[in-house]
C-alpha cells in the first residue's frame, strides 16, 4: 500500500531533527503553508467523511464497466476523482505528523488516512480484474467512440499488457491468500538485523567505546585512523559472519517465494517477472551489468587514484570510506542556498526558475530541524491540485545545499507533470524517479566548480562527486549482478545457502575492486557483506539507483554542453508524467538505456573529474 501512497514523495536521508528548537521559535516563512490543503483539521475531517461516503458509489459500478463506453468513463471518472482527494488526505495528514511526531493527535490522523485507503482499495478491488475480462477489441472500440476516455489508455492499456500473466479469479485468489506469507523472509530479516542480532562493541584509538549497530558501522567505517577501521570492519562483519547460515536461509527463502510468483504468473525468469511490473525490458537491466563490467578499469583506476591520496602502501576494501581530502569548511545560509541552486538551475529556463521562486516565497518548503520533526528530507508531490511540499533539515552545510536541490528535483518532476497530465497520467514511474533530482544535484556541482578556485575546496567537491558514481553507479550495480545470479542459481535447481552466498558475493566483489590485478585487496570475511543489504528483499529494485544515477548524468551534461534542443527535451520528460512507460520517456528526452552511449558519456564525465583531480594533485606537489 504504501508504494502507492507515497507515489510522488521520494525521501533522502540527511540530518536529523534538532532537539534544542521549537516549532514556535522558527518564523512562519520557513515553515510549509498546509493550509493549502485545508485550512483546518476540522475541514480535513470534514472532507474525509464526504470522501468515505462517496465509496458506496464505487461499488455500484461493479458488473456494468463493460456494457459500454460511458459507463467505463463514468466509473473511471469517478475511481479517480475519489483516489486523487484519498491522497490530498493522506498527503495532509502524513506531513502534519511529520511537523512533530511526539503528537499523538495527528500520528492518529495518518493512521486513519491509511485505514481510509484500505478501505478504498477494497471497495475498487474488482475494477482491474473486470477491466481485464473486456475484450481488447471492445475496449479499442470503446476509446474510438468516447474521447472523453482518452485519459485512461494508459491506465487501461497497462492492465491488458499484463492479460497472458493473469490467472483465473480462483488462481487469482490463492495468489493474494499466498501472500500473507510473502514478506516473511524480509520481516525476519529485518527482526534478526534491526532488533535480535548481538551488536559488537570495540574500543577505538582514542579510548571511545562504540557499538556497531547499522549506524555505527556507517559512522566508524570513515575512521582517519587505519586500526580503527580495521577493527570496526573486522568486528561488524564478523557479528554478520557468525549468522551466515540464517540470514542465507532468510535470503533463500526470498529467492524461493520470487521463483514461486514467477512460475504461476508463466513469466521465463524472476527477472521478467519483476521488471514486467513496470514494463522495462529485461535487456535494460543486463546492458546495465555488461557495460559496467566493461567500464571497471575507469573504476579500477578511481581506487589506484585514492590509494595514492590516502598515502597506503596497499588499498583495503576498509580504505573504501575515509575521506580523500582534509575537510573543507563550505557553509551555505539558507538565502545563499537559495540563490545559488536558482543561479545554477538558470540552464533548464526562465519558468523553471520562476516556479523556484514560487516553492521558496509560498512556502512549499519546510527548512530548519526542530524538537520531534522528522529527520531527513523528502518531495511529496501527491496533492494533484495544489501543488508538491518540500521536508528539509538544512543546516548550513553544502551537503544541505544539495539535498535540497536534490528535493527540488523531485518536486519539479511532480509539479510538471501535475500542471500538464491529467490525474490518471501524472504520476510518474518509479524506474524515473530519481532521475530529475540527481540531475539537479550535478548541475549545482558543475555550478559550483565552475565557481569555486581554491584547490582544496574544489578537491572536496570532485572527491564527493567520485564517490557518487563509486556508490551509485558500480555499487549498486554490483548489488545488481549478485541479486541476478543468485536468482539465476536457484531458477537451474542450485541448493542456496550462506555459504553459497558467500562464495558468489565475494568472487563478484573481487572483480568489481580489482583484486586479481593487485588494485584491492580483499578480506574473505567481507564475502558475507550481502546480509548487510537490505534491498536483496526488494526483488530487482536496486539496478533503478544505478539506471537514474546514469541517465541523470548524461542528461546534465547534454544539457550543460548546450546541446541544441536538450532543454526542451528534459522539460518535455518532466512534463510525461505516466503518458508513457519510463524506457520510451527517456529516449524521447535523448537517453536511450538499451545502448551503449549513457555509460560512454558517464564513464568520460568520470574520467574528466580524475584528470582534473590528479591535476591539482601535481600542482600541489611541486
Amino acid at each position: 500500500m504504501l508504494s502507492v501512497l507515497i507515489s510522488g514523495m521520494l525521501i533522502k536521508n540527511g540530518y536529523t531533527g534538532d532537539e534544542d528548537k521549537s516549532r514556535s521559535d522558527i518564523s512562519d516563512k520557513y515553515k510549509w503553508n498546509l493550509a493549502d490543503l485545508y485550512k483546518s483539521t476540522d475541514e480535513w475531517k470534514q472532507a474525509k467523511g464526504d470522501v468515505s461516503a462517496r465509496f458506496d458509489m464505487i461499488k455500484k459500478s461493479e458488473g456494468t464497466l463493460g456494457n459500454s463506453a460511458t459507463d467505463l468513463q463514468k466509473a473511471l471518472d469517478y475511481y479517480f476523482d475519489v483516489h486523487k482527494n484519498v491522497m490530498r488526505l493522506y498527503s495532509y495528514a502524513s506531513m502534519l505528523s511529520d511537523q512533530d511526531k511526539r503528537v499523538s493527535a495527528t500520528l492518529a490522523m495518518k493512521q486513519e488516512s491509511d485505514q481510509l485507503y484500505t478501505q478504498f482499495s477494497k471497495v475498487s478491488a474488482y475494477l482491474e480484474p473486470e477491466i481485464l475480462s473486456i475484450p481488447k477489441e471492445k475496449l479499442e472500440q470503446f476509446f474510438k467512440e468516447n474521447k472523453d476516455l482518452a485519459p485512461y489508455q494508459q491506465y487501461v492499456n497497462d492492465i491488458q499488457r499484463r492479460k497472458a500473466h493473469t490467472l483465473n479469479p480462483a488462481g487469482e485468489n490463492l495468489i493474494a491468500e499466498a501472500g500473507r506469507m510473502a514478506s516473511t523472509p524480509q520481516d525476519v530479516y529485518t527482526i534478526l538485523s534491526n532488533a535480535d542480532l548481538p551488536r559488537p562493541t570495540i574500543t577505538l584509538s582514542d579510548g571511545k567505546e562504540v557499538t556497531l549497530d547499522a549506524a555505527g558501522y556507517t559512522t566508524y567505517r570513515t575512521a582517519k585512523n587505519r586500526e580503527d577501521r580495521i577493527n570496526v570492519f573486522e568486528a561488524f562483519f564478523g557479528g554478520l559472519d557468525r549468522f551466515k547460515r540464517t540470514f542465507g536461509t532468510e535470503l533463500n527463502g526470498e529467492v524461493q517465494k520470487n521463483i514461486f510468483y514467477k512460475n504461476v504468473r508463466k513469466y521465463d525468469s524472476c527477472l521478467q517477472s519483476a521488471l514486467d511490473r513496470n514494463n522495462i525490458p529485461v535487456e535494460v537491466y543486463h546492458k546495465l551489468i555488461e557495460n559496467i563490467d566493461k567500464n571497471l578499469p575507469t573504476l579500477h583506476r578511481y581506487l589506484q587514484l585514492r590509494k595514492r591520496m590516502l598515502g597506503v602502501d596497499e588499498l583495503h576494501y576498509y580504505d573504501m570510506y575515509p575521506s580523500l581530502v582534509k575537510k573543507v569548511d563550505l557553509t551555505y545560509t539558507y538565502q545563499q542556498a537559495q540563490d545559488i541552486i536558482k543561479d545554477a538551475l538558470g540552464v533548464l529556463g526562465q519558468d523553471y526558475v520562476a516556479t523556484l521562486d514560487r516553492a521558496f516565497n509560498e512556502r512549499w518548503i519546510d527548512v530548519y530541524p526542530t524538537t520531534g520533526k522528522t529527520s531527513g528530507a523528502y518531495s511529496n508531490g501527491g496533492a494533484y491540485d495544489v501543488h508538491p511540499y518540500i521536508l528539509m533539515n538544512f543546516n548550513d552545510s553544502y551537503e544541505e545545499m544539495s539535498t535540497l536541490a536534490h528535493e527540488l528535483g523531485h518536486t519539479m518532476h511532480s509539479y510538471y507533470s501535475n500542471t500538464h497530465q491529467p490525474y490518471p497520467m501524472a504520476d510518474y514511474p518509479i524506474f524515473l524517479a530519481e532521475v530529475a533530482s540527481t540531475a539537479n544535484e550535478a548541475i549545482l556541482m558543475d555550478h559550483e566548480l565552475k565557481r569555486l578556485k581554491d584547490p582544496q575546496e574544489r578537491l572536496s567537491l570532485l572527491g564527493n562527486y567520485l564517490e557518487g558514481f563509486r556508490t551509485t553507479l558500480f555499487r549498486q550495480t554490483q548489488f545488481a549482478e549478485f541479486e541476478l545470479r543468485i536468482h539465476e542459481l536457484a531458477e537451474q535447481g542450485v541448493a542456496l545457502t550462506g555459504d553459497k552466498f558467500n562464495e558468489i558475493y565475494l568472487e563478484i566483489l573481487k572483480k568489481y575492486y580489482g583484486a586479481d590485478q593487485g588494485i584491492t585487496s580483499i578480506e574473505d570475511l567481507y564475502a558475507i557483506e550481502w546480509a548487510y543489504i537490505p534491498h536483496f528483499y526488494l526483488n530487482f529494485y536496486v539496478f533503478q539507483y544505478s539506471t537514474s544515477y546514469l541517465a541523470s548524468q548524461v542528461l546534465a551534461e547534454k544539457m550543460l554542453s548546450g546541446e541544441s534542443g536538450m532543454v526542451d527535451k528534459y522539460l518535455a520528460f518532466l512534463s510525461s508524467g505516466n503518458s508513457d512507460y519510463a524506457i520510451p520517456t527517456l529516449k524521447k528526452a535523448g537517453i536511450d538505456m538499451t545502448t551503449d552511449e549513457p555509460f560512454e558519456l558517464a564513464m568520460k564525465k568520470m574520467n574528466k573529474i580524475m584528470d582534473e583531480i590528479e591535476a591539482i594533485l601535481k600542482q600541489s606537489e611541486k
